[in-house]
C-alpha cells in the first residue's frame, strides 16, 4: 500500500488492526489513544507519554510500528478523523461584528499569557538578555521568520546575536559559542528535533538557555533553564492553525519592550542603520 493511500485510513481503525502486534508498553498508548482519542491528539508527545504512562521514545516507535513516520504524523491524521476542520469555528466576514470578535478572540488569549507569565521568569530573561555577550536564536520551519524577526530587533537594541534558516548554521553558532553567551529557543510545539539537538549542545556548552513554547509539558521546555509560556486560550488542535504565530510573536514583543535600554542604543550606536537606510524611505 502506497504512502498516500495509508494516509487516507482511519487512525482508530490502523490502531486496532496492529494492536496485537506492538510492544506491551506501546499497546498502552494505543489504548489511551482509543479509549480518548480527542484529549490525545490535543497532546503533544511528551503530553501522551505522561498519560499513557510511558517514554516519548514509546509513543513514537509505536507511531512507527503501525505505519506513520512519526508522531506528528500521526497526530495530524487523526486530527483529520476527529473532523477537525481548518478555521471551523469561523462562520466568514459576514459583519463588522465579526470581525471584531476575531481580534477580541486575539486579545483575550494575549491576557491569558500575560497573567499565566512568571513575574521572576520574565524578570530573569530579560536580565539575561542586557548581560548576556551575544544570543544564539534557533527556531525551525515556519517559526524561522520568528528567529529573524528577534535577532533583527535585538540589533537595533544594541544586543548582538546570531540567528539563520538553516540548522547547520544556527548548530555552528551554538559550537562556537563563549561564557557568557545564551541561547534562544522558538519551538511552538517544544518538540522540533534540530532545536532540541542545538540545546542540547548548548547545556554542553553550559549556555543559559529561555525556551518560548506553548507546552511546558515538551523537550523543549524541560531543557530550558527559564521557559516562556505562549499557551493563550485552550482550544482543540488544529494543525492548520498551529501555523499562526501570534502568540509566540507576542512573548518576542513582550520580552523586546522590557529590554529596550536607550542608554545601551546610544553607546553601541545601534540605531545608526536605521539612520543610514531612511534615505531609501519616502
Amino acid at each position: 500500500m502506497s504512502e498516500k493511500n495509508f494516509l487516507d485510513r482511519e487512525v482508530l481503525k490502523v490502531i486496532r488492526e496492529q494492536y496485537d502486534h506492538i510492544f506491551s508498553a506501546e499497546k498502552k498508548v494505543a489504548a489511551f489513544v482509543l479509549g480518548n482519542p480527542q484529549k490525545a491528539v490535543d497532546c503533544n508527545v511528551s503530553e501522551l507519554a505522561r498519560n499513557s504512562g510511558v517514554s516519548d521514545a514509546t509513543v513514537v516507535r509505536m507511531c512507527h510500528h503501525i505505519g506513520y513516520t512519526g508522531y506528528y504524523q500521526f497526530r495530524i491524521t487523526l486530527a483529520r478523523d476527529l473532523g477537525k476542520r481548518q478555521y471551523s469555528s469561523v462562520n466568514g466576514v459576514e459583519s463588522k461584528d465579526s470581525v471584531e470578535e476575531m481580534f477580541a478572540g486575539f486579545a483575550k488569549a494575549m491576557l491569558v499569557i500575560g497573567r499565566r507569565l512568571e513575574l521572576d521568569v520574565m524578570r530573569d530573561c530579560v536580565n539575561l538578555l542586557k548581560t548576556c555577550k551575544q544570543a544564539h536564536i534557533m527556531a525551525v520551519g515556519n517559526t524561522c521568520p520568528l528567529a529573524q524577526y528577534m535577532g533583527f530587533r535585538l540589533g537595533r537594541l544594541g544586543i548582538k546575536s546570531t540567528y539563520n534558516i538553516a540548522p547547520e548554521y544556527f548548530l555552528n553558532h551554538v559550537n562556537l559559542a563563549d561564557e557568557g553567551d545564551i541561547l534562544i529557543a522558538i519551538s511552538q510545539s517544544g518538540t522540533s528535533r534540530q532545536v532540541i539537538q542545538g540545546m542540547e549542545l548548548g547545556r554542553e556548552k553550559g549556555l543559559k538557555m529561555i525556551a518560548i513554547t506553548a507546552f511546558a509539558q515538551s523537550p523543549v521546555s524541560n531543557l530550558a533553564d527559564y521557559v516562556l509560556l505562549s499557551a493563550g486560550e485552550e482550544g482543540p488542535f488544529s494543525y492548520y492553525k498551529g501555523y499562526a504565530h501570534l502568540n509566540e510573536t507576542a512573548i518576542i514583543d513582550a520580552l523586546l519592550n522590557f529590554v529596550t535600554n536607550e542608554e545601551l542604543i546610544k553607546t553601541r550606536q545601534a540605531d545608526k542603520p536605521e539612520m543610514i537606510l531612511s534615505e531609501y524611505k519616502i
